[in-house]
C-alpha cells in the first residue's frame, strides 16, 4: 500500500481513487464530492481507502481502528465511507465497456439487442500516474 504525492495530487497502487489540489489549501477526493478538504485530510482519505481497499484487512481490528481514526479526520461514519466506496465500485463496474460488443467505445450494432451497446466512457477528476 503506497499513496504517491505530488504537490497537485495523491493517487494509489491500490486503489482507482485519487485527491487532487484544488486551489490554494483546497483538496478533493474522488469518492468523497462536494467537500473540500485540507492535504492532510485529503491524505487521511486516500489512506483510509487503501485500508478498506485491502482484502487482507478485512478480519483486522487493528485496520479497523486505523480506518474508523481516518474516517474521523474527515468528518464522516466509517460506515458512511464505506458505503461512498462501494458505490463508487459498483459505478464503476457498471460502466465498463462490455469488451464483447463489437465496434468503438460508444457504437451500437442497430441490428443487435440494445444490451450490445457499448456505453460512452464519462471522465472523473485527473488522474496521474507516476
Amino acid at each position: 500500500m503506497t499513496i504517491h504525492t505530488t504537490e497537485w495530487t495523491m493517487i494509489s497502487d491500490l486503489s482507482p481513487e485519487s485527491a487532487y489540489r484544488d486551489g490554494a489549501d483546497l483538496w478533493r477526493l474522488s469518492w468523497l464530492p462536494g467537500r473540500t478538504l485540507s492535504r492532510e485530510q485529503a491524505l487521511a482519505g486516500m489512506e483510509l481507502d487503501e485500508l478498506l481497499s485491502d482484502p487482507d484487512m478485512v478480519h483486522d481490528r487493528i485496520a479497523h481502528a486505523h480506518a474508523a481514526a481516518r474516517a474521523d479526520r474527515l468528518g464522516i461514519l466509517l460506515d458512511h465511507a464505506i458505503i461512498l466506496l462501494h458505490k463508487r465500485i459498483v459505478a464503476r463496474l457498471r460502466d465498463r465497456p462490455d469488451e464483447s460488443a463489437p465496434g468503438p467505445v460508444g457504437a451500437c450494432d442497430p441490428s443487435g439487442p440494445p444490451a450490445r451497446c457499448v456505453p460512452q466512457r464519462t471522465s472523473g477528476p485527473p488522474r496521474v500516474y507516476g
